[in-house]
């Protein structure tokens, strides 16, 4: 498969029709199940964040807090 060619004809595609492509072979890749491994970097920040919420279970922020936050400083 020449990628540059293919990547050459998606770049012809609307937007609309570019943002389907994304979604669907996105949609192909989690039906395999096929995730990449994390490095090692992403796996001590996971473990990090996982200790911060047990020791600290109540300082949390809903995703309504999370995007009220933001509104507030645009």
């Amino acid at each position: 498969m020449d990628i540059t060619a293919t990547l050459n004809e998606i770049a012809t595609l609307s937007i609309e029709d570019r943002i389907r492509l994304v979604q669907a072979i996105w949609d192909s890749i989690a039906a395999e199940q096929a995730y990449p491994a994390l490095t090692e970097q992403q796996k001590r920040e996971l473990d990090n964040r996982i200790d911060d919420y047990e020791m600290n279970p109540d300082n949390v922020l809903t995703w309504e807090e999370i995007k009220a936050s933001i509104k507030k400083k645009q």
